[in-house]
């Protein structure tokens, strides 16, 4: 076997690893083609906490807290926390202003949002009691919600579900093709990930944001003690490693605000990357066990989804033709053949996630903010988002990550919103 041969066999076998791991992910698209989610019970009132984190987020936490006020559910079963974490601006009064239980946070060594949600639950168990709340909702000081939310939430809530994530949406996706990025990934994660999920009887993921969960595992934690750098991440493995399955309302929506700067997006998801390692570095073991035991579909699911499994096959593949173009330029008189299967392998990647970004954008056409030309236009720009996650990955890897705020400026409000 000579070398090219060598290097098309391999990138083949690259290419079959990657389907075999990630099939079921194709599968799931057309899940929702023969079935759909039928509530099973009637929806009881239930009284909600809602949980908000935020470090100088005054531009935008008043229309969140606004858009709580307004919801169609009735307001004495809802109570809004804010934890102003670390800031130095008005956040804590705009907060107070809009009607908001505001406590004020004060730590330059315990930095992050897993720590400030641990602060705020502490608080409200202290002041409130353990069994004040049926559940709590979780959401970021950028968020709006729409006016349906907590009841849609609710009504999912009332079927069971001790946990629940919902539809995100993106409140200025047609900025550029760095929010669209954002935009798509979540709205393809909710409609073909946890949507399929969920119907599926399989655990859904949390994603950061927008979710619900019960009295009963704030218990069983002892408030919120999860602390990695995506403590969303962690969250949810530890409730499929406790035989909880998340739940998904894809009738609850909200919007939250995508960066627009590299330099910006590039920092949130260095972080998240070094999260992922760090959840898959404390609970991949119990994961892969409870997959050899054949403890369920979702913990396969979840290895997949915390296991840098496409990240290693990226490297290798990378190193692997990066090496093949070096030999042939040295020893082969003609190195266009290595040439043409490099470009076939980025090809077929392409297509894969181009595909993905398309029927999400076809099937979600109405509900994405923004001209048909972006709309389209950013299906297109859709996979080179998704390739620099790559190098954010290798340098995550090896790098020392540390939880840094992100800016907020899009200040609107869930009217506006609505009618754009």
């Amino acid at each position: 076997m000579d070398a090219v041969e060598l290097m098309v066999q391999v990138n083949k076998v690259l290419s079959i690893i990657f389907i075999l791991l990630y099939f079921y992910q194709l599968v799931f698209i057309f899940v929702p083609l023969f079935k759909k989610y039928k509530h099973k019970n009637e929806p009881k009132p239930h009284k909600f906490a809602i949980l908000i984190s935020a470090r100088n987020e005054a531009a935008v936490i008043g229309h969140l807290i606004n858009s709580i006020s307004q919801q169609n559910y009735p307001q004495d079963l809802i109570t809004t926390f804010v934890v102003a974490d670390n800031c130095t601006d008005d956040t804590a009064k705009i907060a107070r202003d809009a009607g908001a239980i505001v406590y004020e946070r004060f730590n330059k060594e315990r930095v992050g949002k897993g720590f400030a949600l641990n602060y705020l639950s502490d608080r409200i168990r202290e002041d409130y009691g353990t069994e004040a709340f049926d559940g709590f909702f979780v959401f970021d000081a950028d968020n709006l919600l729409d006016k349906d939310y907590v009841a849609e939430m609710n009504k999912t809530f009332s079927d069971g579900y001790n946990v629940i994530t919902s539809y995100r949406n993106s409140k200025n996706y047609g900025d550029n093709w760095i929010s669209a990025g954002y935009g798509l990934w979540f709205l393809r994660e909710a409609m073909y990930l946890n949507r399929s999920r969920a119907l599926t009887k399989n655990s859904c993921a949390l994603s950061g944001t927008g979710f619900l969960f019960s009295n009963e595992i704030m218990n069983r934690a002892g408030g919120w003690n999860f602390f990695l750098l995506t403590e969303d991440a962690e969250f949810t493995v530890y409730n499929v490693l406790n035989g909880e399955k998340i739940g998904f309302c894809e009738t609850a929506v909200f919007y939250d605000e995508q960066p627009v700067t590299l330099s910006q997006s590039w920092r949130q998801r260095l972080r998240w990357s070094k999260g992922y390692f760090q959840v898959f570095g404390k609970y991949g073991g119990d994961l892969f066990k409870g997959v050899l035991k054949g403890k369920g579909f979702s913990y396969y699911d979840m290895c997949m989804t915390v296991m840098p499994a496409a990240f290693l096959l990226s490297v290798f593949a990378i190193l692997f033709n990066t090496s093949m173009v070096i030999y042939s330029m040295l020893f082969l008189n003609d190195p266009s053949v290595v040439y043409f299967s490099i470009m076939i392998l980025i090809r077929n990647i392409y297509s894969w996630i181009f595909l993905v970004g398309v029927i999400t954008t076809i099937t979600q056409w109405k509900n994405i903010k923004t001209t048909a030309f972006k709309k389209i236009l950013y299906t297109f720009t859709f996979p080179i988002f998704m390739f620099t996650y790559i190098p954010i990955s290798c340098q995550a890897l090896f790098s020392k990550v540390e939880w840094k705020p992100i800016k907020h400026d899009v200040s609107i409000s869930i009217d506006q919103m609505k009618v754009q």
